[in-house]
């Protein structure tokens, strides 16, 4: 176990202005921007099932929209993350929430960092998944495989093993890095 990543991650939140929007009209959401607590951070990434009837085998955190009965943000990430993956909310050592950003499905997305042990079995729900995976945090330091753009976006995308990680998930993963590892990631989101 590294020991040191909790309390680099919570330094590291503590000193980041945190982007929020203020836009009613968006349905609130959250997902888990979770990291494995161990020498060689890995990164929980789920491969939405290709059944599903939109984002059908993309790549994204575990989460989703906010259900009434969610308290809050965190409690939306943490509850779609056990519904999704089976991950026990009582294994979620949580930083904080990350700077906000609006899918161009009108969703407004809070990701919420957190820390999980290095050694948790995943359950992917078949309703909503294909596959878990947890891609190495030192793959999002490299340079990208390629860039999404379009107008004045431009966003990086990765591949690992047979996933490709691109879109909104890519952003947030490129953010978080540039952010909290000291990253150079280019980017732009509008």
């Amino acid at each position: 176990m590294n020991a040191a990543l909790t309390p680099y991650l919570q330094q590291r939140w503590q000193q980041q202005a945190r982007r929020t929007v203020h836009q009613t009209e968006l349905a609130p959401a959250a997902v888990l921007v979770a990291v494995t607590d161990e020498a060689n951070p890995r990164l929980l990434l789920t491969q939405r099932s290709s059944q599903l009837s939109s984002h059908s085998g993309e790549v994204a955190f575990p989460g989703g929209k906010q259900d009434p009965e969610d308290i809050d943000l965190v409690a939306t990430a943490l509850r779609e993350a056990h519904e999704e993956v089976a991950l026990p909310a009582d294994q979620v050592n949580v930083i904080g929430e990350l700077s906000q950003v609006v899918s161009r499905f009108g969703y407004l997305v809070t990701p919420v960092l957190a820390v999980i042990p290095p050694d948790l079995h995943y359950t992917p729900n078949p309703g909503e998944l294909d596959a878990v995976f947890l891609p190495p945090l030192q793959l999002f330091r490299q340079p990208p495989s390629r860039y999404f753009e379009r107008g004045r976006v431009r966003i990086p995308s990765y591949d690992y093993e047979s996933f490709h990680i691109w879109g909104l998930t890519a952003m947030m993963i490129t953010e978080f890095m540039n952010h909290y590892w000291d990253c150079q990631i280019d980017y732009r989101i509008g």
